[in-house]
């Protein structure tokens, strides 16, 4: 059987995060995309937005690095789950931790984004001023 499309849509996202072609990210993202993060309360609202936060276009790499292995990849009409497993590194530092992240496709796009982790605690003392 074949992935239901928005499934492919989110495969390709992924695997352009994990290769860093951020104008393919850009393109499978609505303009006003609600993306949520692990321990954030406030959404952050627009594409341009999340590329502000994620210092795209600026130069500046940030000063982590995250990498992920999909485990299942689940699509519907107008949501799509991805199991993940991500290993981060920063300042010498690692952190490994599971993610279930549900997206929100409308028109081909990703249109939002919310994630969820198994130790919430431990990201935000990760990432902690990031």
């Amino acid at each position: 059987m074949s992935d239901h499309p928005n499934a492919v849509i989110v495969r390709k996202y992924l695997e352009s995060m994990t290769t860093g072609d951020v104008q393919a990210v850009a393109d499978m993202l609505t303009d006003d995309v609600e993306w949520h993060e692990i321990g954030r309360a406030d959404a952050i609202h627009g594409k341009a937005a999340l590329a502000e936060r994620f210092g795209m276009g600026s130069g500046e790499a940030p000063s982590y690095e995250i990498t992920g292995e999909s485990h299942d990849i689940i699509g519907g009409d107008d949501h799509t789950v991805a199991l993940l497993s991500a290993h981060a590194t920063k300042g010498g530092q690692t952190l490994d931790y599971k993610v279930a992240e549900i997206y929100h496709i409308r028109d081909g796009k990703i249109s939002g984004r919310w994630a969820f982790s198994d130790d919430t605690a431990a990201i935000n003392d990760f990432f902690q001023g990031e």
